[in-house]
């Protein structure tokens, strides 16, 4: 139950060229506690409930809780999160033995795009593709429940 995870921010859209899946993501905050997050999010055509803790000093380890709950679950409970839910189009992109994850945001967070890419160990080497920018692992502007609360076009 130990999430080790980098994020970058993304040059360009040529991922796009090679994604595996696509997929839609509506994201809210029941709690947004810097110390836990409590996030509903509709994947597609399902429901998850995730409990994150605080992450280490270097923002790559930390605590994560997730189960499968239903639509029927999900979208109340979505409903009843903080405001701020986030809106974003969710790319797979196969890179050697990994799987990054790039998310095209939308809404108030429009025009940012960033990889994440979760690994086994945090000093696990891994290719970078040339569409891959700058590290924010550790800036937490750039955490889901930061930009709930101010997004992209406020900074």
């Amino acid at each position: 139950m130990v999430e080790i995870e980098r994020k970058f921010l993304v040059l360009n859209e040529t991922f796009k060229e090679v994604a595996s899946h696509k997929y839609q993501i509506a994201q809210g905050y029941l709690n947004s506690h810097p110390e836990r997050t409590v996030r509903i999010r509709i994947k597609g055509e399902i429901g998850l409930l995730t409990i994150k803790g605080k992450g280490n000093k270097s923002g790559t380890t930390r605590f994560e809780w997730e189960t499968e709950i239903s639509l029927l679950e999900a979208k109340p409970l979505l409903a009843m999160c903080e405001d701020g839910v986030i809106i974003k189009t969710r790319y797979e992109i196969e890179v050697g033995p990994h799987t990054y994850e790039v998310d095209v945001f939308s809404g108030e967070n429009d025009g940012l795009i960033i990889a994440e890419l979760e690994l086994n160990d945090e000093n696990e080497l891994f290719e970078k593709p040339s569409w891959l920018g700058q590290e924010v692992t550790n800036d937490k502007k750039y955490y889901n429940a930061n930009l709930s609360k101010k997004p992209y076009c406020k900074w």
